[in-house]
């Protein structure tokens, strides 16, 4: 591989999304760019190329295995070192029985050289061609806890497997397997486990998880932003001040405005899932009115509804 160098395509900069972007916001930003640069809304030479670049760092990010064989390659070398040339041995591990995306017009030397067969520099399967009775990669669901993902977290799988026996013979065996879920994890992310898919002549696959969160009796997570809502008392959201909001990396003092109203929406930046950079909770404000169970909470209540002219529905019409 020493004479086999090419232009790098840093295809998180391409989306712009970071290295560890979720699912989820790659997709987005693939939306994003193809509108931006679809040849419909822009017809000059410079977006056409950037619609191109963008469809061909979604091809890649999109797919578990593909996007995990592009992260070991490592990143663009520095300004005047010339031409990029991949590490020894990155490939070590993958393999894939599909080509790549049925159209590619278009599509750059460095995807070429990197996922197709007969592309390489020895005119073989190309980077991510195997062959050879490699196992095959498996895919798998893990579900863990909101917290979880504000922490990381070890957790133990017990998976039923084909292995292959002396004589060749492939059996059924129950398995514990080890998996640690790294701080910052995102819904719909994937864990690669090496090694840990189906058997072959020259090893086994790799085992992708894909991370999925339990429902949650507080939290709705949506990307690496949290949603909730926030009962407070009507004297909180009448007077405002501080409370004290839980938060899955610990409590917080939430100031609540003056004469704020049921379905008011509250932003506390950088307290969502960890990541570069970490998500925000949007705390949704809900009004709660205690329960008159005493003749003074009785006699209380009938004091403001005398002194207190207010009529919540005097914009419905009808008087």
């Amino acid at each position: 591989m020493d004479d086999w160098q090419m232009d790098f395509k840093d295809y998180y900069k391409v989306l712009g999304v970071a290295r560890d972007a979720s699912d989820d916001e790659i997709k987005k930003a693939f939306r994003k760019g193809a509108r931006k640069y679809h040849p419909d809304i822009n017809s000059d030479a410079e977006s056409e190329a950037k619609f191109k670049d963008v469809n061909e760092a979604y091809e890649v990010l999109k797919d578990p295995e593909r996007r995990a064989a592009y992260d070991q390659l490592g990143q663009e070398p520095p300004q005047g070192q010339g031409r990029y040339q991949p590490p020894p041995g990155w490939d070590s591990g993958f393999s894939f029985s599909e080509g790549g995306p049925e159209s590619d017009e278009g599509f750059s030397d460095f995807f070429e050289s990197l996922f197709r067969r007969g592309a390489g520099p020895s005119g073989g399967m190309g980077g991510m061609g195997m062959g050879g009775g490699r196992g095959a990669d498996s895919h798998g669901r893990i579900e863990i806890s909101i917290e979880d993902a504000y922490r990381g977290a070890d957790r133990t799988l017990s998976l039923r497997s084909p292995v292959v026996g002396p004589n060749g013979t492939v059996t059924m065996q129950d398995r514990k397997l080890s998996v640690h879920v790294p701080k910052g994890v995102s819904q719909g992310q994937h864990i690669r486990l090496a090694g840990q898919g189906a058997p072959g002549a020259q090893g086994a696959g790799d085992l992708f998880l894909e991370v999925a969160f339990a429902p949650h009796p507080i939290y709705r997570p949506d990307g690496r932003d949290l949603y909730l809502d926030l009962p407070i008392t009507p004297w909180e959201a009448a007077l405002g001040g501080q409370v004290v909001m839980p938060t899955p990396g610990g409590k917080v003092d939430l100031r609540i405005p003056k004469n704020a109203r049921s379905g008011q929406k509250m932003r506390l930046k950088g307290k969502g899932l960890p990541g570069k950079p970490p998500g925000n909770i949007y705390a949704t404000l809900k009004i709660v009115n205690p329960k008159v169970e005493t003749e003074e909470a009785r006699a209380f209540f009938e004091k403001m509804a005398k002194e207190m002219a207010f009529d919540p529905r005097v914009g419905l019409g009808g008087k």
